[in-house]
């Protein structure tokens, strides 16, 4: 697989080094996990790691294994951390250490990869791979990521092309995309390792399928619909019946080979409790989402507002509900104030 995304943080102490570890942990969303970790001596990766296990719920400390070679850790909700260090070893028992270790099924974290020797993209062709190298006092990361597929732009376009997604719905989709891509920056500059072009791209993709809950009220005031785009939306429903706009999103993204890319739309609407969203992707795009009203972005509190007047006393509780969420999430994203 090529690199579908790319993070670049500067990190300019151990305790943003470790910060950006734990965030590593916020944006894994398949098992099992290669995670490569290149750079030189005292670059940093033995500090990232403690915040990546810290990430992953593992209570002991993580010591670097140069000479254990393999360490092994519990994690919460990923199985079981395997961490080797092959920098003291040639190249044929740096191969023999990690094909011991092909069968895990749960994260695999190799530091010193280059002893291998080989192509790293060919021997681990899903992979998180880190790039470790000195800025000014500080350190520069970059992380590139192998591990999912994520659809193109024009893909997305085309889909929204067929399904003939209604003008106002395309533009809600550009200003959360847009939005996304703000937020994005904003917490990578702060030293959030998260994926950038995967969270613009779900912002694109996050209302495919909103007209399939036309029926229940979502279609705007006073807009009439032809009757190709009827027929259309009636296929569509009849596919995914019983399914809300965001779970049929989803659906359709797994079908289309993208199931992972799937699960961050999937619960960016309003039926899910907040810790069902793990990811800082899932985050991100609820945030957003909660923050554009049309195609403008505007406070939770008018967001809130603008919901109410359209939907009435028919959806108070869910407007509550996503307004508590958002701002809890506003809180930890941002806590030095809303963007």
């Amino acid at each position: 697989m090529s690199i579908t995304d790319c993070c670049v943080n500067s990190l300019a102490d151990p305790q943003m080094t470790a910060d950006a570890g734990r965030s590593l942990a916020r944006t894994l969303y398949d098992l099992p996990c290669e995670i490569l970790l290149s750079g030189e001596l005292g670059a940093g990766k033995t500090t990232f790691l403690k915040g990546f296990a810290r990430g992953l719920g593992i209570a002991e400390d993580v010591v670097s294994p140069t000479f254990a070679l393999e360490q092994r850790y519990a994690t919460r909700l990923h199985g079981e951390l395997i961490h080797l260090d092959l920098f003291r070893l040639s190249q044929s028992q740096a191969r023999e250490l990690v094909f011991t270790t092909d069968d895990h099924e749960g994260i695999r974290c190799i530091e010193w990869p280059e002893r291998l020797g080989e192509d790293l993209d060919a021997l681990f062709p899903r992979s998180i791979r880190l790039q470790f190298e000195e800025e000014g006092t500080g350190r520069r990361l970059t992380t590139f990521f192998r591990d999912m597929p994520i659809p193109s732009s024009g893909e997305i376009g085309e889909w929204q092309e067929d399904m003939l997604l209604p003008g106002n719905i395309l533009l809600h989709c550009a200003a959360v995309a847009s939005f996304c891509s703000k937020l994005g920056d904003i917490l990578q500059r702060k030293g959030t390792i998260l994926r950038t072009k995967t969270l613009q791209r779900a912002g694109k993709a996050h209302d495919l399928l909103r007209f399939i809950d036309f029926g229940h009220g979502g279609a705007p005031k006073g807009r009439i619909t032809t009757a190709e785009e009827e027929r259309t939306w009636e296929q569509w429903r009849g596919k995914y019946a019983g399914m809300r706009h965001e779970e049929a999103t989803d659906m359709f993204l797994r079908e289309k080979g993208y199931a992972s890319f799937g699960s961050i739309v999937a619960v960016h609407g309003l039926t899910l409790p907040s810790h069902l969203r793990a990811t800082t992707e899932q985050k991100v795009l609820y945030y957003a989402d909660k923050r554009v009203k049309e195609d403008e972005v505007v406070t939770l509190e008018e967001r809130f507002r603008d919901f109410n007047a359209r939907y009435g006393k028919a959806k108070e509780a869910e407007a509550k509900q996503w307004l508590a969420e958002a701002k809890a999430l506003e809180k930890e994203l941002f806590p030095e104030g809303a963007p």
